[in-house]
């Protein structure tokens, strides 16, 4: 038969692996107590009629233990749901422990009342926006920052050899064989095309600008006086044709970067002053 205050010397006066001593008072670590003290009416182990509220998953939870029950410790302990109404849950304590000790229903009900109230502040809390603290690792981030300055110089040196690659390319070192790494290769002839077709379409602007401003006029102190005796030949022989001719004009040959001057001569004009 078990003997509550034989119990309560043994644990007491000497060890209990629940008990937490300090210079004022000892406290009591085990998970059914209500009050959390290690005395003899707050003991579960020395208590063979006791009672407790827990709360999981934020339901609340009566746990009454009998002496009915002590040989079978699997089943020592009766769970009883209480209900989310503050009101209805302590009349469910009331019903339950009706014949027990004030001691006991007293520090039930103020241990329900305790959680219900943490309850209420983390579900507010929940609804609030909070900081969230994260640590800092020195070491990965010095790994992290070498890393970066590795990728960095990786990159420079990449750039420098498709640098001195393209200007092989332009310069025609290799000749028509080339061992250049395919991606490398493809991307550097992309960047030719793009080159020529920009310089073909400038010398394409430059000719037509050319070729609006290379018209002159020429005098007729220019000419010589064998080309006056051979356009006075020309016309003795038609005269009758001259009054209906047309002006003479000489298409100017289209070279790159260079201006070719041109001329134009009316054969009215000349005429006239040959007459005269």
């Amino acid at each position: 038969m078990q003997s509550d205050e034989m119990i309560w010397q043994l644990i007491g006066n000497h060890f209990c692996s629940f008990k937490s001593k300090t210079q004022t008072q000892s406290f009591c670590r085990n998970e059914h107590n209500s009050t959390g003290l290690c005395n003899r009416q707050s003991c579960p182990l020395a208590n063979s009629r006791y009672a407790t509220i827990r709360e999981d998953k934020g339901v609340c939870y009566l746990y009454v233990k009998t002496i009915e029950r002590a040989h079978t410790p699997a089943k020592q302990w009766e769970k009883i749901k209480l209900a989310k109404n503050y009101a209805q849950a302590l009349q469910q304590i009331d019903d339950q422990l009706l014949y027990w000790p004030k001691f006991q229903i007293h520090k039930c009900k103020q241990r329900f009342t305790k959680i219900t109230q943490y309850l209420i502040r983390m579900r507010k809390l929940k609804l609030k926006t909070q900081k969230k603290l994260v640590t800092i690792n020195k070491k990965v981030d010095k790994r992290e920052a070498k890393r970066e300055k590795k990728a960095l110089i990786a990159a420079k040196l990449e750039k420098a050899i498709e640098k001195e690659l393209l200007e092989r390319l332009r310069e025609g070192t290799y000749g028509d064989i080339y061992n250049f790494p395919e991606t490398a290769f493809t991307k550097a002839l992309d960047e030719e095309e793009i080159m020529s077709e920009s310089e073909n379409e400038e010398e394409g602007e430059e000719e037509e600008e050319e070729e609006d401003g290379d018209i002159e006029y020429v005098e007729d102190d220019e000419f010589d006086g064998s080309d006056l005796e051979d356009m006075e030949d020309y016309d003795g022989e038609e005269e009758d044709e001259e009054e209906e001719e047309k002006e003479v004009e000489v298409a100017p040959v289209q070279k790159r970067r260079q201006r070719k001057h041109i001329e134009i001569e009316y054969e009215d004009a000349r005429a006239k002053r040959i007459r005269h």
